[in-house]
C-alpha cells in the first residue's frame, strides 16, 4: 500500500511538472521528477530569503544554478560564496546555467540588460524592480520578447494587495486610482531626488509630502521605493492617469500604504502597514514574500484569485 501510495504521488509530480521539460531531474522508479532551475540577479535581503526557502524546501524541486552580478565586487559573490552557489557576470554567463526562471532583485538597470535576452531565450523572468517598466518602450520590449520566446514575464504585488480587485473593476471601467506611499525618514535618505529637494530628514517632527503628481512622473524619480506604484499603474488605468502622493512621516514605523479606487464596479479602499526588511527600511517585508510566492507559482497548474 505504501509504495502504491509512493508511485503515485511520484507519477503526479511528473505530470504536474511538465512545463519544465528539459530541465536537470532526478529519475525514481523509473518516472522523472523534475527540477526547477532558479537564477538570481542580486545579492541583497530578496536574494538571501529566496537561497533560504529554497535550501529548505519551501518551493519544493528548486535549486539556485547561478547568482548574478554587475561586476566581481558585486555583493551578490559574497552571498554567492557563503551558500557555495556559482557566481557570473553578464547575461551570457548566466545563460549558460541553463535557469527555467530568473529572480531579478537588482535595479532598474539589471531589468534593462537581462530582460529581453532571457524572455527571447524562453526564461521566465520575475521582475521585482518593475518601476524600470515605467518606461514604455522598455515594456513592450520585454512584452514582445516574452511571446516570442514563449516566457512568462511575471511582476509580483509587491508591498501591496488588491490588484485582483483592481483589474476586476477595470474591465467594467475605472476612473480613479491613488496610492499614497509613507515611510519613515530613514526609508527616503540616499535618493537624489530627495537630496535636490533640500529636505532634513533627521530633522523632520510632521510629515512632509515629497512628491504628489502622475505615477509617471514619480516612479523614476524613487528607483527602489515606490516599485508599487509601478505595478498597482500595470494592473489598473497606466501610468498617466495613477495618482501617488509620497510622504516621509517620523511618526511612522511601518512603511504604509493607501490605495483608492473608483470605478462603475464601486468603490474601496486598502491600507498596508508592512514592516519593513530587517537589513532594507526602503523596502517591505511582504514585498520580499510576494517574490517568494511568485516563483511558487510559476511551476503552479492551479490559480486562486484573479
Amino acid at each position: 500500500m505504501k509504495f502504491s501510495l509512493l508511485f503515485a504521488s511520484l507519477f503526479v509530480q511528473a505530470v504536474l511538472h511538465k512545463e519544465f521539460v528539459g530541465a536537470k531531474s532526478d529519475k525514481l522508479l523509473g518516472y522523472t521528477i523534475l527540477l526547477m532551475r532558479v537564477g538570481i540577479i542580486g545579492g541583497g535581503t530578496i536574494a538571501r530569503l529566496f537561497i533560504e526557502h529554497i535550501r529548505r524546501g519551501d518551493l519544493g524541486r528548486a535549486r539556485v544554478v547561478a547568482i548574478a552580478g554587475k561586476s566581481e565586487s558585486s555583493r551578490g559573490k559574497a552571498l554567492a560564496r557563503a551558500f557555495r552557489v556559482p557566481f557570473v557576470v553578464g547575461i551570457q554567463a548566466l545563460l549558460a546555467k541553463k535557469p527555467d526562471v530568473v529572480v531579478e532583485a537588482a535595479s532598474h538597470d539589471a531589468v534593462r540588460e537581462y530582460g529581453e535576452p532571457l524572455l527571447r531565450k524562453g526564461v521566465a523572468m520575475i521582475v521585482l524592480s518593475c518601476g524600470a517598466l515605467c518606461d514604455d518602450t522598455l515594456r513592450r520590449k520585454l512584452e514582445r520578447a516574452a511571446a516570442r520566446g514563449g516566457a512568462l514575464l511575471s511582476v509580483p504585488s509587491g508591498g501591496i494587495g488588491g490588484l485582483d480587485a483592481l483589474k476586476a473593476a477595470c474591465v467594467a471601467g475605472v476612473d480613479e486610482v491613488t496610492i499614497a506611499v509613507a515611510k519613515p525618514p530613514a526609508a527616503w535618505k540616499g535618493i537624489p531626488y530627495v537630496e535636490q529637494l533640500k529636505v532634513d530628514l533627521d530633522a523632520l517632527r510632521e510629515p512632509c509630502v515629497l512628491f504628489e503628481g502622475p505615477a509617471r512622473e514619480g516612479v523614476p524619480r524613487f528607483p527602489a521605493n515606490v516599485n508599487i506604484a509601478a505595478v498597482l499603474s500595470m494592473a489598473g488605468i497606466g501610468f498617466d492617469r495613477t495618482r501617488l502622493k509620497v510622504v516621509a512621516d517620523p511618526a511612522l514605523r511601518h512603511n504604509t500604504h493607501t490605495i483608492d479606487v473608483k470605478g462603475r464596479t464601486g468603490r474601496f479602499s486598502m491600507k498596508l502597514e508592512n514592516v519593513p526588511a530587517p537589513d532594507n527600511p526602503k523596502t517591505a517585508w511582504l514585498a520580499c514574500y510576494s517574490a517568494l510566492a511568485a516563483l511558487k507559482a510559476v511551476r503552479s497548474t492551479v490559480r486562486y484569485g484573479t
